[in-house]
């Protein structure tokens, strides 16, 4: 057993209780744990409004088709299902996967060029592994999605954010980025995006940028690392084209049936050009030997006995209402505040008064049986005190009214309190760290 962990722990300035402190990777330093994360066990108490996880409305999928695909498969393709399979994912799940890509312009590709993963977050824990030694840099939007931070980080990837305005990705910035990180030394190995309704702030990239955005990459050698989890999930007019609809070379494309029909069955997806592709597939060999058998098969029999394109319909009109109920709701109870009007997926971002600090006013806002998630976790940087994501993909319309009720309450108390004592600043220099994401920040 280690002798020196005490010690180690001591040069730090605390005292770690873990006898195996010293001898855990380098790497590990990336998984910290967000104070956050225990204010979250109280926001899943029933009396509390979360506003806080990405979570779909499950209760939506009538339980009759999961029952009949779940029966169906067990009949036909039980000892299958059972067994262990092949890396890649089984044939027949990765045929209904072109189909459904094409949904979102993609057309031409192979079954063969998909790779099935436990959900899209599994897909870009490979994709890092594959490609980013320490130090190497990765860009992506300002504000990104948590979990694929927590992630970079845990690869000891160099993580710089692009600004964004209301096209998306800020050609500009990216091509300052590119150019800034090269005269570093730095290897820019990808381009992080969500372009349809990006996780946190609902914005999505327009068609003309999309081009653009490619272009520059294709010019500077750059992979583009498309994530699309909510794409299909539109309210008045379907989203653009996915980015990898334009080039089949140099974008590796994600996609999860997380948000389109259950985030319990963990099925994920990467079409990839041909030499990424048998990289991934030795990487999910290595890494779980191979995607789950029974929720491969429960999926493809869900997609082949039921109308799946008339139960993404039901989500879309679901989350209308919801985003709708979610705007007018901010409109009456915090008019003096600014947000994003999403056209699609569950978020609304949401801008605060700069005198407010988002992590701090969180355990007031569950005193008062409210969450959010506050805006720092969004940022590799620090950033985001002043904002706030606020989901409404969960709640029903009257909880949802309830909420934003409930979080009025909390700013304007705040906001009241500083009139009167003024500011105070108790961030410390840990607030500059972006930790692993608790299990409702999808």
């Amino acid at each position: 057993m280690p002798v020196s962990s005490q010690d180690s722990a001591h040069q730090q300035g605390g005292l770690n209780l873990d006898p195996w402190y010293d001898n855990y990777a380098r790497r590990t330093a990336g998984l910290t744990v967000s104070e956050v994360r225990a204010l979250f066990a109280v926001a899943s108490r029933p009396e509390v409004v979360s506003l806080a996880g990405g979570s779909p409305y499950v209760s939506a999928l009538p339980e009759e088709l999961i029952h009949t695909a779940f029966k169906r498969m067990m009949r036909e393709h039980g000892a299958e299902a059972l067994q262990y399979g092949g890396g890649q994912g089984i044939p027949e799940l990765r045929e209904h996967i072109l189909e459904l890509m094409t949904l979102e312009g993609i057309t031409g590709a192979s079954a063969d060029d998909v790779v099935t993963t436990t959900g899209s977050q599994h897909a870009i824990d490979l994709v890092t592994k594959l490609f980013i030694d320490p130090g190497d840099v990765i860009l992506l939007e300002t504000p990104s999605y948590v979990g694929a931070l927590g992630t970079f980080k845990s690869y000891e990837a160099d993580v710089r954010h692009v600004e964004m305005d209301e096209d998306g990705l800020n050609l500009e910035a990216l091509e300052a980025a590119i150019h800034k990180a090269r005269a570093e030394g730095k290897a820019v190995k990808f381009l992080y995006t969500i372009p349809n309704f990006n996780n946190p702030t609902g914005v999505t990239m327009s068609e003309a940028r999309r081009r653009e955005v490619l272009d520059l990459c294709i010019r500077e050698d750059v992979l583009i690392v498309e994530d699309n989890p909510y794409g299909l999930l539109y309210f008045d007019e379907k989203a653009p084209n996915a980015i990898r609809s334009l080039d089949d070379e140099h974008v590796l494309y994600l996609g999860s049936f997380s948000k389109i029909l259950s985030p319990g069955v963990r099925v994920g997806y990467v079409l990839a050009p041909h030499g990424i592709r048998e990289k991934l597939i030795l990487a999910v060999e290595s890494s779980i030997l191979s995607p789950s058998s029974l929720n491969q098969w429960l999926v493809t029999e869900y997609l082949e006995t039921s109308d799946w394109r008339a139960q993404i319909d039901t989500y879309r009109g679901t989350y209308r209402e919801r985003r709708d109920a979610m705007l007018a709701a901010l409109e009456e109870y915090l008019p003096q505040l600014s947000w994003t009007v999403p056209n699609g997926g569950f978020f609304t971002w949401v801008q605060l008064p700069q005198s407010l600090d988002s992590k701090q006013m969180l355990p007031r806002a569950t005193k008062e049986l409210v969450a959010y998630t506050p805006g720092t976790g969004f940022y590799a940087d620090g950033r985001g005190h002043d904002k706030i994501r606020l989901s409404f993909s969960l709640p029903t319309p009257d909880r949802i009214r309830l909420g934003v009720r409930r979080l009025a309450n909390v700013i304007n108390g705040e906001l009241e309190i500083i009139e009167t004592f003024g500011t105070f600043d108790n961030r410390s220099e840990d607030d500059n760290r972006f930790a692993a994401a608790p299990p409702d920040l999808n």
